[in-house]
């Protein structure tokens, strides 16, 4: 079968507008530290007065959003299945995943009305992030959003474990599983934040089903996940769950646990300004190496290298001469 894209993924349309903060101001704001919490609209606006006249990076995000751009940065291919709504925000979003060559549901649908999510970060100097999210539209994205045929022309099916906040997101991502696994496509799926993993565990379990591909987590989701701080017991518990798991670990690397089997692939040096998006773009650039014929060590490598790349300035996303500087370095790293 010849396959379309190489990733087709499914979550959250999210405006970032990324804010730098002392920590004096997020605990006057009572914004939780280093968690993404869901915000409504009266919450939304008393954040927006906090922040009013602080300079706001705006970019478009989300975290599955972040992961297909890299992909399709670095040279792969890749859908977005999404919702936003008939507004300014909406319309700034189709607009940038088309600029970044990701193809997407939102060309071949009306928005509907309302107000597009938004992600309020605030990036303190410790460069830990803190994020609010409204989600507007994408609260009810549903099954309208797939595309079936494209779903079973793809490599991977990639679902962001933040749909579990939604019931409609969640039905939408398992609907989707279940068409790509009848194709014969793997699956991924990422934790997403340790306050899906208390809030809305029962969603996650249901992506994961009886396994996966690649699962893609933190250190502190994983324990929150494994309810464990011993490593050997996180890794017996999560080798279970998929192929392969890709367990980052900030400035440690990563470690690669395929059943019994564990591989330490380090981080390289970086002064870390704002982590925003870092695990994104660290699926983004593994899958892409993992799709296109490099080890699984190679993919890491890569994944590590973008990551850091990404730590290392304030934003979510990187430019095309910071993804050429990381393809240049990966290559001369491999050979």
């Amino acid at each position: 079968m010849t396959h379309h894209y190489d990733l087709y993924a499914i979550g959250n349309a999210l405006v970032d507008s990324e804010y730098e903060v002392s920590d004096a101001q997020l605990q006057a704001m009572g914004v939780e530290k280093r968690h993404m919490t869901l915000i409504d609209a009266p919450r939304r606006a008393e954040l927006l007065a906090h922040v009013h006249g602080l300079h706001a990076r705006r970019t478009g995000g989300g975290s599955a959003g972040n992961t297909v751009v890299a992909m399709a940065q670095l040279g792969g291919h890749a859908f977005y299945s999404c919702r936003v709504a008939d507004d300014e925000l909406g319309a700034f979003y189709r607009e940038d995943l088309i600029a970044n060559g990701v193809a997407t549901n939102l060309t071949h649908t009306r928005a509907p009305l309302g107000q597009t999510g938004i992600c309020m970060v605030m990036v303190t100097p410790d460069a830990e992030r803190s994020m609010s999210t409204f989600l507007g539209a994408t609260a009810e994205i549903d099954h309208t959003s797939l595309h079936p045929h494209d779903i079973a022309r793809a490599k991977v099916y990639y679902m962001e474990g933040y749909l579990a906040a939604s019931p409609t997101g969640t039905d939408a991502a398992l609907k989707g599983r279940a068409l790509a696994r009848e194709a014969g496509v793997a699956l991924a799926v990422t934790l997403s934040d340790m306050s899906m993993i208390k809030f809305c565990r029962a969603g996650l379990e249901a992506m994961l089903g009886d396994g996966v591909d690649y699962l893609f987590c933190n250190e502190e989701e994983a324990q929150v996940w494994c309810d464990t701080q011993d490593m050997d017991a996180i890794c017996a518990q999560l080798g279970k769950m998929a192929r392969v798991v890709c367990l980052t670990r900030s400035a440690k690397g990563c470690m690669l646990i395929q059943g019994d089997q564990r591989t330490e692939v380090p981080a390289f040096a970086v002064t870390a300004l704002d982590t925003n998006g870092a695990g994104d773009m660290f699926a983004g650039a593994f899958l892409y190496a993992a799709t296109h014929g490099y080890t699984l060590v190679q993919a890491a490598q890569l994944a590590n290298l973008a990551a850091g790349q990404v730590v290392s300035q304030y934003g979510n996303r990187l430019s095309h001469a910071a993804i050429a500087d990381v393809k240049a370095r990966f290559i001369q790293l491999i050979t």
